[in-house]
């Protein structure tokens, strides 16, 4: 028979499992952190490709022996980039472009998006459900009706109420900011984003005498800044990343935008490379700069977007 002191013996110390999770979880942070970190430099190749190949001579780039690193540095790829067309012109388009591209789709889109999301009105289900199916439509089957339209724009360019006998928007500002002003994307984004305020902030500010558009602007706008500079960040990059639109509506080069400058490159002999990849960097420097200075917002957004 068991003693008193057998029966009170203390039981043996569990397993320390606590440090042995400890240890998992910090090598598998460790291990992410190294896969991350291998597939952000994969990613910076093809941009040090680029900045290195526009510091070389064109004789370096055609030898099939040249190496990552250039054999004399020639800086003044930029400076000669810059002479052979009138780049100061397509940097000010492209960047009137952008701006107004992304003021314009803030603006309404953030507007659309509180009003689908906030206000009660028969339709509105109907109308977000619209949004939603033109973000299904892909991008380049929308080009050619668009380009009719501001093709035979009436009372424009010269056209008359049928919008036969000009050009209508081709070649002006207008053909160059009004198609791309507002997104389907950005209206769904803010609408998740509203659709996730408390009711609380706006009863509040209802009962205070708000109206709906102060309400909107004064205590609901200030609450999804992530939301506003997302918004910002991809209107702008894709606005001056823009290629095909402004090739299609543009004939002079005091219309055209940086994208499309950097075909003046593209020679009947061949593409200059040393100059294309000078072009290439400085048109791209602006998107690197804004995304370093929004990163933070701009993950941040996606992350609490309120996808459902």
């Amino acid at each position: 028979m068991a003693t008193t002191t057998e029966l009170r013996k203390p039981a043996p110390a569990p397993a320390p499992v606590a440090v042995t999770k400890g240890k998992r979880v910090s090598a598998g942070r460790i291990a992410l952190y190294v896969t991350l970190s291998l597939v952000s430099l994969l990613m910076m190749v093809p941009f040090v490709w680029m900045v290195l190949t526009s510091l070389k001579t064109p004789v370096e780039i055609a030898s099939q022996d040249a190496g990552l690193l250039p054999e004399h540095w020639q800086f003044g790829n930029y400076a000669d980039a810059l002479k052979a067309a009138p780049f100061a012109t397509y940097a000010r388009n492209s960047l009137v472009i952008a701006i107004s591209h992304t003021v314009l789709n803030v603006l309404i889109a953030s507007m659309a998006g509180y009003a689908l999301a906030r206000i009660r009105f028969r339709g509105s289900e109907m109308i977000f459900y619209l949004f939603i199916a033109a973000l299904m439509i892909p991008t380049y089957t929308k080009v050619l009706p668009e380009f009719l339209i501001v093709r035979f724009m009436p009372l424009a360019g010269g056209n008359d109420i049928l919008g036969q006998g000009g050009s209508g928007w081709l070649d002006s500002w207008w053909a160059l900011i009004i198609p791309g002003a507002v997104t389907p994307f950005a209206v769904f984004l803010f609408r998740q984003f509203f659709l996730d305020l408390p009711t609380e902030l706006e009863e509040a500010a209802r009962l205070d005498g708000l109206g709906e558009f102060r309400i909107y602007t004064r205590i609901m706008s200030p609450q999804v800044k992530p939301a506003f500079i997302t918004v910002a960040l991809l209107t702008f990059e894709s606005s001056w990343n823009n290629f095909l639109w402004p090739l299609l509506v543009t004939r002079t080069d005091s219309m055209r935008v940086i994208q499309v400058g950097l075909s003046v490159f593209k020679t009947e002999n061949g593409p200059q490379w040393h100059f294309l990849m000078a072009g290439t960097t400085l048109a791209t420097l602006p998107m690197v700069v804004l995304f370093l200075i929004g990163q933070r917002y701009f993950v941040q957004g996606f992350a609490t977007a309120g996808l459902k």
